[in-house]
């Protein structure tokens, strides 16, 4: 369904609950968005490979696909991997909120919520995602090659000694931040205000769970990194070599 209106901004929602897609769609269109509508992920699939918009509002707990597994989808290329991605749930635990975020949802909503409230997000993840390249990424945008790796952030693509290597999408920009400053120490709270937009419900523990990942799909040895290290007490630096 699309709402009249002069906007360009689009907003795709996905969701299988009839009502809260209607009020979901009626205060994104009253806020001047064009919205579109899937009741379940595969359709949701077909339109992110094909038309681009500029927010998804996306249900985690979808028939055919999954909320999550349609933002790694999307975040891995297409017309949609730089949108901004809200994420809702009914489900208000950390560990849910977590695996949200690092598929690559700008933010989490847990249902019940307020039209304020959720507004109030839409901004934000509005925000951050049009200042993606200078808020998480480096000055410097173009391709980076340091030790054995090379990182393509137009292509959102990494290769370890040669082999392409899958990421998501916090892992892509930790590692591209990291390596395209080797030698520079970030803190925890710095890699949080850089990859996740500093006020997500993202905590120090999540960057060390993604940075455990990180490791397990490009160091020879994860318990013996030699790309990647840690600067006890405070964060972590790419190797400078």
């Amino acid at each position: 369904m699309t709402a009249s209106g002069n906007s360009s901004r689009r907003a795709l929602i996905v969701e299988d609950e009839a009502s809260i897609r209607e009020i979901v769609r009626l205060h994104l269109s009253l806020a001047g968005f064009e919205t579109d509508e899937a009741a379940d992920g595969h359709a949701a699939l077909d339109r992110l490979r094909t038309d681009r918009f500029d927010l998804v509002v996306l249900d985690v707990m979808l028939p055919g696909v999954d909320g999550v597994s349609l933002c790694r989808a999307l975040r891995s290329g297409g017309p949609n991997r730089r949108a901004a991605v809200l994420m809702l749930t009914a489900r208000d635990t950390e560990p849910e909120k977590v695996i949200g975020l690092e598929s690559g949802a700008d933010d989490y909503l847990t249902k019940p919520f307020g039209v304020r409230e959720f507004m109030a997000r839409v901004t934000a993840v509005l925000r951050r995602a049009s200042g993606a390249l200078s808020e998480r990424e480096p000055a410097s945008t173009g391709i980076v090659t340091s030790a054995d790796v090379t990182l393509d952030p137009e292509r959102r693509q990494a290769r370890v000694r040669g082999d392409r290597v899958e990421l998501t999408k916090q892992e892509f920009d930790i590692l591209y931040l990291l390596a395209s400053r080797r030698g520079i120490v970030f803190s925890r709270s710095a890699l949080i205000a850089k990859v996740w937009g500093g006020d997500t419900y993202v905590t120090e523990r999540t960057v060390d769970s993604v940075v455990s990942r990180l490791r397990r799909k490009i160091e020879r040895d994860p318990n013996d990194p030699e790309m990647i290290l840690t600067a006890w007490g405070v964060g972590y630096t790419f190797a400078d070599v």
